[in-house]
């Protein structure tokens, strides 16, 4: 019997040591995120060289934010990509974050570059499409919700056979879906206004530079509850799936 969720946090690189010092690392992030859910939670970090897990390993990954560009094809996120194709056959359940759902998208055959509109950062309203209506993991969900966002790239076109089942006004491509047990998202659920704000003001020249308000992006932040959500309720059903299977492969 099922008793705990093996979740695997592949996070993609290291947080500025601004950030860190003050909200430690990405695994804390996603862990503190998780924290009601009957979960095994580690830590896996490819660009310090740790190995990427099997599949038969873990029952779900997340793959987290970054840094980095996926562009910039660095090594280990080149390796990641690889990982990514030799993992999704095994149906094992997997969610992209920002940097890792640009990956995802890339991986399957999308395209990534540079969003032509500049800069997507703060509390924003993610509305979903027609197709989240009838999506396992969307259809329970308000037809619009907020979500901090913080990227510079984006999934310029997705991937064969994706389904978009959100969109911004900045970004038209806020969640894909690619299978039954595979999904990723351009937002951070995993974020707490604290940590948005500190990754607002650390940008507060670049922002100004962009053109944007950097005071006005600082007065909109609040809870963003239903994001926060969407990566507890992915995981709830991914530990439902499995034990449903579990039952069904005992009885037969």
């Amino acid at each position: 019997m099922i008793s705990r969720c093996r979740v695997v946090l592949i996070q993609m690189g290291r947080a500025p040591e601004d950030i860190s010092q003050v909200f430690g690392d990405q695994g804390e992030w996603f862990k503190y995120a998780l924290a009601p859910e009957h979960i095994e939670f580690n830590v896996v970090c490819p660009a310090d060289g740790e190995r990427l897990p099997k599949s038969e390993d873990f029952d779900i990954a997340i793959l987290s934010g970054s840094w980095s560009m996926v562009t910039d094809r660095e090594g280990w996120s080149e390796i990641t990509r690889k990982w990514i194709l030799e993992v999704l056959p095994s149906s094992k359940y997997m969610l992209g974050v920002c940097y890792g759902h640009q990956l995802m998208a890339d991986a399957l055959g999308g395209r990534v570059d540079y969003h032509p509109l500049g800069r997507e950062i703060g509390l924003k309203t993610v509305t979903l499409t027609a197709a989240a209506s009838q999506d396992p993991l969307l259809e329970n969900f308000p037809r619009q919700f907020e979500a901090n966002l913080s990227h510079e790239q984006t999934v310029v076109t997705p991937p064969p056979g994706a389904v978009v089942l959100a969109h911004s006004d900045h970004d038209p491509h806020q969640i894909l879906r690619y299978g039954p047990t595979a999904i990723s998202v351009q937002f951070h659920p995993e974020f707490t206004p604290p940590l948005m704000r500190a990754c607002v003001i650390r940008r507060v020249d670049a922002l100004q530079r962009s053109g944007l308000d950097a005071e006005a992006l600082l007065r909109q932040l609040r809870p963003a509850e239903d994001a926060h959500r969407l990566m507890q309720t992915f995981v709830r059903q991914a530990i439902e799936a499995m034990k449903n299977k579990e039952y069904l492969d005992h009885a037969s």
